[in-house]
């Protein structure tokens, strides 16, 4: 099976994200064939969630899940800290009030 390049998923993933007018911003461009997505939800209140693809090795699927959360500032300490270790890391920065991220949608989760 063909898998979509990182960089084609992060602007489906965008695109996705202004037809339903919430902003998201890439904050870190990655590897564009293979690198790893980070995506952090930042309500706009201080607080933000970090979430990223993981594998359950049991039934073979693949989740998005949450990384990190809390003040806002403490989820971009783990996110550089993550970049430290993989140079290759997207990080896309998306901005709601409501929490909306979409990553729950089918052809996203």
């Amino acid at each position: 099976m063909a898998r979509l390049t990182a960089e084609f998923w992060v602007q489906a993933y965008i695109a996705r994200l202004r037809l339903f007018d919430i902003p998201a911003f890439v904050t870190a461009r990655g590897d564009s064939t293979a690198g790893a997505v980070i995506v952090k939800l930042n309500t706009l209140d201080g607080q933000a969630t970090a979430r990223h693809r993981s594998y359950d090795l049991m039934s073979g699927n693949r989740a998005w899940v949450v990384l990190t959360d809390g003040p806002e500032a403490d989820v971009d300490a783990s996110i550089r800290k993550q970049q430290d270790f993989d140079p290759d890391l997207w990080v896309i920065e998306v901005e709601d009030r409501a929490g909306r991220h979409l990553l729950d949608e089918p052809g996203l989760e």
